[in-house]
């Protein structure tokens, strides 16, 4: 209600401007799937540097691409990596390791070899039915945990209640501790020495389990569905790697299909290496036709691996696989120039790495990247950097506007930062005043973006256009309780605008 202006004064009065101003979506979030030396199996699991994922994960390891390709993506500028361990059981089922004394059994916090290192010692607590439990991990930079005046009996201090979510060594495995009238007697506390007890491990050792296989990666209930995880706790990821895994040091074609389509639906973009047959830059040429089934715009192909000094093996030089070096100067350079910006050139240098493992010469380098294989080059005086950007689709035969990598990725940047700083127009009238509000708001986030340098054009109408009204959403979608709104923005290349069209739910409860 305004204010009556009866007397003189100063007056304040709110004013509803309609302005809700719409954040950019993260653009670096990088996603790895593979095999690791430990850790949760099948979560997406959020880690913020390569000390997190040696805490998490148990660091480099020779069974696991994937671990080094972490390793190379926060070591060329990655800050924020989701990891999705896969592990594929042996013949014997892979059981993680039990440490057990009396009543007192406990197991690994996950499978694996790693676990062969623990040891856990128990010692009398401050009052009669407490114990002190403390859990090691007697590896190269292993990690104790103390837990005091813990119980088996019901409590806050439960034993089972305080390693669980907590530990990362070890969980209760011992007899139910729930106290309740149909449950049996609760296991007394052994009898515990004046210098405490340690709980050895059971006889055998843990087992790493086998190589993935597609499958791993193909489960409904785990693998690339991981990720979904991200979106039920409102995250995402944007670019996706998987390491090679299998005999031939590739990644299953089933694979390569099935994470493209995982990345058009979360609007993600998958960064592929070559196949490690690819011995010289004829065999890529000749060999890349047909050997991709989905030529998709989410999709981009890096030519040759590379070569860098191996910890594991006495820093000898080995070929790794680039991936993770080309998603971490990803992020390196969405951070300094902005996701618009080509991840290419020569200041896109690959930190770590010592050469490519196979040299490309310019006329060699043009005719790949006339058929969208990205290079990997090093040029003396300046390093080894990453010397292309093109999508699977970015072949000159093919004209697809989103041949190159930095358009599809902004579009991709501003479909999802529209559709999630959007969501408030679900409840609200599908009529002109809503079309206005979405209008104002999706302008003033691309004024932003064009006042950032992410669009071609001197002027703000010649960068990009935004939609929404009678046009754009008909009578039958405003039944439907649909709008649409249609965003177009002139890409930092010679090109006409490129489209994109947003279908928002509105008016839920209303219509």
């Amino acid at each position: 209600m305004a204010a009556a202006f009866n007397f003189p004064g100063v007056y304040v009065e709110e004013i509803a401007h309609g302005l809700r101003p719409i954040e950019g979506a993260p653009t670096a979030i990088t996603a790895f799937v593979g095999r690791a030396l430990r850790g949760p199996e099948g979560q997406a699991v959020d880690i913020f540097s390569f000390a997190d994922y040696e805490r998490q994960f148990g660091g480099l390891w020779l069974d696991s691409a994937m671990s080094y390709a972490v390793r190379d993506f926060f070591a060329n500028g990655g800050g924020h990596a989701v990891i999705v361990r896969l592990f594929h059981a042996d013949a014997a089922g892979s059981p993680p390791r039990i440490l057990e004394s009396g009543t007192l059994r406990f197991r690994a916090a996950s499978r694996g070899s790693w676990a062969d290192q623990l040891e856990l010692s128990v010692s009398a607590g401050a009052a009669a039915d407490a114990f002190n439990l403390t859990v090691t991990d007697r590896a190269p930079g292993g990690v104790m945990e103390m837990y005091e005046n813990v119980s088996l009996k019901n409590g806050a201090r439960r034993v089972d209640l305080m390693l669980k979510g907590v530990s990362a060594l070890v969980q209760w495995a011992g007899a139910n501790l729930d106290a309740d009238a149909t449950a049996p007697a609760l296991p007394a506390l052994p009898s515990l020495p004046a210098g405490g007890l340690t709980v050895p491990p059971v006889a055998g050792s843990a087992s790493d389990g086998t190589p993935l296989t597609a499958d791993d990666f193909l489960d409904p209930d785990c693998g690339l569905r991981a990720l979904d995880q991200l979106y039920a706790r409102n995250s995402l990821f944007n670019l996706l790697v998987i390491p090679p895994y299998n005999t031939a040091g590739n990644i299953d074609d089933t694979v390569t299909t099935a994470a493209i389509a995982c990345c058009e639906l979360r609007r993600a973009m998958l960064l592929l290496d070559a196949p490690a047959e690819w011995r010289d830059p004829v065999q890529a040429a000749s060999q890349f036709p047909g050997r991709f089934h989905a030529l998709s715009p989410n999709a981009a192909l890096y030519f040759p691996r590379v070569d860098m000094p191996n910890p594991l093996r006495g820093n000898r030089i080995e070929s790794f696989a680039a991936a993770g070096v080309v998603a971490g100067a990803f992020a390196r350079n969405d951070a300094q120039r902005g996701v618009w910006k080509a991840p290419a050139g020569l200041e896109v240098v690959m930190a770590g790495v010592t050469a490519p493992s196979v040299p490309v010469t310019d006329g060699e380098n043009g005719q790949l990247n006339a058929l969208g294989i990205n290079c990997l080059r090093s040029f003396a005086g300046r390093g080894n950097v990453v010397w292309g950007a093109r999508t699977l689709r970015g072949g000159d035969d093919l004209g697809d506007p989103f041949k190159y990598v930095p358009v599809r990725r902004t579009a991709l940047f501003i479909e999802e930062s529209l559709y999630r700083g959007l969501q408030w127009v679900a409840f609200e009238p599908n009529d002109e005043s809503l079309w206005a509000q979405i209008r104002y708001n999706a302008g003033d986030f691309m004024n932003r973006l064009f006042t950032q340098g992410a669009f071609q054009g001197s002027a703000a109408r010649d960068a990009y256009l935004v939609r929404c009204d009678a046009a754009t959403t008909t009578p039958d979608d405003a039944v439907r309780g649909m709008v649409n709104l249609m965003v177009g923005f002139a890409p930092l290349r010679p090109a006409d605008f490129v489209v994109l069209t947003l279908q928002l739910p509105v008016g839920a409860g209303l219509m």
